[in-house]
């Protein structure tokens, strides 16, 4: 049975409370510099990162598109479960668990580092009047496309993982950028709430 989320089964799963919210957003705000990542308990991880100062670097259909394009084949490449995603203009969210290869660290090295080259060589491709109208657009050339760090969160239990699916798949209402999740493409909403593969595979996880 696919898991509950709002859309899919109506009064079996509710938005996260706004105080819930509140601390995530406070969370990733002030992540501190000694931060400590656990690896090797083979927990979920709730992995977000940001484009280079919130720009919107992934605000194109494109630039979205790409991104999900190398994700999957990161996760061919280091053999990880990808559980739910969802990739917002100027930053992404990810549930994975471990890689077999590496760590989520090593992946997300590789993920922004492919990411990164793939998009910029692009721009650097384009003729000059491209290169306008994709400022225009949100998909504009920046010193750096990513934030340095990202934010780890161990997902131990199976109400933390729908919690964090839930935050995932509802980013893009909160955003204002659709009114219902079946309308924003790149995430995994479709996956649970139709059984659908959307733009990549989806993993089971118990």
């Amino acid at each position: 049975m696919p898991l509950g989320l709002r859309f899919a089964q109506p009064g079996v799963a509710h938005l996260l409370s706004a105080a819930a919210d509140k601390r995530w957003v406070r969370e990733l705000a002030f992540m501190p510099r000694n931060l400590k990542r656990y690896y090797g308990n083979q927990d979920l991880h709730f992995l977000t990162y940001t484009c280079y100062r919130r720009l919107p670097l992934l605000a194109s259909v494109h630039a979205r598109n790409t991104f999900v394009e190398i994700l999957g084949e990161v996760r061919e490449r280091f053999e990880f479960l990808l559980i739910g995603y969802v990739v917002m203009p100027n930053h992404i969210h990810l549930l994975i668990s471990e890689p077999a290869k590496g760590t989520p660290s090593t992946v997300m090295q590789v993920l922004k580092q492919r990411v990164s080259r793939r998009l910029r060589a692009r721009k650097k491709r384009a003729p000059q009047t491209q290169l306008q109208l994709a400022f225009v657009e949100g998909e504009f050339m920046s010193r750096q496309f990513w934030q340095r760090r990202f934010h780890d969160f161990n997902v131990w239990s199976h109400k933390k993982k729908i919690e964090k699916l839930e935050y995932m798949h509802m980013n893009p209402l909160k955003n204002k950028l659709v009114e219902h999740p079946k309308d924003w493409p790149w995430s995994s909403w479709s996956y649970y709430a139709r059984r659908e593969t959307g733009l990549v595979q989806i993993d089971e996880s118990s």
